[in-house]
């Protein structure tokens, strides 16, 4: 496996606006993280044609490439006052976006895409595509919305789940290379909870229990990584409303692709997509596996 450092950081173009403020995000992210960044087009086959011959499917077929060729020489040119030329890598490639920016993946630190779409990318978070993408992917994804050049904290979802352990170690990686703080924020239970459930529990106990175990979970960070300032925050209620508004005021949000408790159920569950259609800056999902791209 290649040192994350070495391996680049993929975005899928498909010469929408979304996806050039996804490459601009990637620019400066890859710029900050010192990797390259690879710019990646697809070109699906046109349909076949009943009543067209085989000159026509191809005359289709080459503007098809001609086209993400475009697309990969705006975004380039996006790009340029980022990144020196060097630093740049494009290529179209044949497929399915979501297949091919999987297989892209195996060899990324990060991919990164935009919320909305056009052409091969159009509703990558909502339909299919972002479904197989979300679980096929091998490296942590990042979906930018918002402004992607929002500054701030990097704020993490805990919640003591091995998907959550993950993004905390990308969370704490990317808050260093940007020379930013970083805000672990953890949500329990629920504010509709029984009434009659609510009363028995002792909340001021149940608090502190939580946010002991946060403190846990971030003392070897604040050990590991001096540089970075790591603050906590504990809230009585739903994990998507308390990461919409630490949103606000942040540069990156971060989940696990699974959980337990508040965040259980993200890949494209109730709180990835509250925080996909309403978070104020761009969001990573890292599943456990991917605690191996972060360097360190």
């Amino acid at each position: 496996m290649n040192d994350a450092n070495e391996s680049p950081e993929v975005v899928g173009v498909d010469g929408s606006e979304s996806a050039l403020r996804a490459v601009r995000w990637a620019a400066r992210d890859a710029a900050a993280a010192g990797r390259p960044l690879r710019l990646v087009a697809v070109s699906t086959d046109p349909p076949p044609l009943a009543d067209a011959g085989p000159e026509v499917w191809a005359e289709l077929r080459a503007a098809t490439v001609a086209a993400a060729e475009d697309h990969l020489r705006a975004a380039a040119a996006a790009v340029a006052p980022l990144l020196p030329p060097e630093r740049v890598g494009t290529v179209v490639r044949d497929g399915r976006p979501a297949a091919v920016l999987a297989d892209e993946s195996r060899h990324a630190a990060v991919v990164v895409v935009g919320n909305r779409g056009r052409g091969g990318f159009r509703g990558l978070l909502l339909g299919s595509t972002g479904v197989a993408l979300t679980a096929s992917a091998h490296c942590p994804l990042v979906v930018v919305r918002g402004n992607e050049a929002a500054d701030g904290p990097v704020v993490v979802g805990v919640d003591g789940s091995d998907g959550s352990e993950a993004a905390l170690a990308y969370a704490v990686e990317t808050a260093a290379q940007r020379r930013t703080a970083l805000v672990a924020v953890r949500a329990w239970g629920e504010p509709a909870m029984d009434p009659a459930v609510a009363a028995l529990l002792d909340t001021v106990e149940l608090r502190r229990a939580q946010a002991e175990e946060l403190e846990q979970a971030v003392a070897a960070l604040r050990e590991k990584y001096p540089d970075v300032p790591v603050t906590t925050h504990v809230t009585h209620g739903s994990a998507a409303a308390a990461l919409k508004g630490a949103s606000a005021e942040a540069g990156m949000v971060v989940v696990g692709a699974r959980g337990r408790g508040g965040l259980a159920g993200l890949v494209l569950g109730s709180v990835a997509q509250s925080l996909v259609h309403h978070a104020a800056c761009p969001v990573a999902v890292v599943r456990p596996e991917d605690s191996r791209r972060v360097a360190g």
